[in-house]
């Protein structure tokens, strides 16, 4: 039996007294499964893109803009290994590109909670950095349990506005959407959009969402006025989903 902490407990032998009778053994404990949940996210970063990522040769650590032919690198690292400059590039990313959705809405603009979320210990960050060295790009993931469902939930995307339309986005997500195919028991990959956010949400349909079940609906109120939710959730079954459900298939 193998503890926590990784030493090995020995099974004892038998215990043979003065009269040479052997006393029984004592009842062998069960080894408890390792959650698919938990162990990906005990994998060391480096190991985490050879198991689960698992790109092609020619997709990583390098990706080459096809029109410009600018050579650009990624990289996937947790948010205690970035350096505060990283994160603050990958924050202001967020502000750039999404800032006013989120001012706009409901949940609004909070930046000690936004950075305080975007440092969660579980996240992977998988950053597109140009030849000097600046974030130009990047997704954030974790797999995690969601209304008790194992899933991967996509918590980022943002691109410079030069790199978007470029197929980079696909890319990325593809990356995310390999992740759960890669950890046992993951059932979909899990994202929040705004609607206001109308270009995403057409990349979204197109890489395979829909609407998920949790996401929230409209609500009428006394007075008859509808309350629109300014966001929907959208989710993409993975393999292991469709097997568990095989009356939902997911959208090529």
């Amino acid at each position: 039996m193998t503890e926590a902490n990784g030493t090995a407990t020995p099974v004892p032998g038998p215990d043979v007294g003065h009269e040479g009778v052997e006393k029984p053994r004592g009842r062998r404990q069960r080894q408890k499964p390792v959650n698919p949940i938990e162990k990906a996210n005990k994998t060391p970063d480096e190991d985490f893109v050879q198991e689960y990522v698992k790109p092609s040769s020619g997709s990583w650590p390098q990706w080459i803009h096809a029109r410009t032919e600018a050579v650009y690198t990624l990289s996937l690292s947790r948010p205690g290994d970035l350096c505060d400059e990283e994160l603050d590039a990958c924050f202001h990313l967020v502000d750039e590109t999404s800032g006013a959705d989120y001012r706009s809405s409901s949940f609004g603009w909070h930046v000690a909670v936004k950075k305080k979320e975007m440092r969660s210990a579980d996240l992977r960050y998988i950053l597109v950095k140009d030849a000097d060295g600046a974030i130009k790009g990047f997704t954030s993931m974790m797999p995690t349990f969601e209304n008790h469902e194992p899933v991967v939930y996509c918590y980022e995307i943002h691109l410079k506005p030069e790199l978007q339309g470029t197929g980079l986005g696909t890319q990325l997500m593809g990356y995310l959407m390999d992740v759960a195919e890669n950890i046992q028991t993951v059932e979909k990959v899990m994202l929040t959009c705004f609607v206001s956010n109308t270009s995403g949400l057409k990349f979204y349909e197109k890489l395979g969402f829909d609407k998920d079940d949790y996401s929230p609906r409209e609500r009428k109120l006394r007075g008859g006025k509808t309350v629109v939710p300014d966001y929907v959730i959208l989710s993409r079954r993975t393999a292991t989903g469709d097997a568990a459900d095989p009356r939902r298939r997911r959208r090529h």
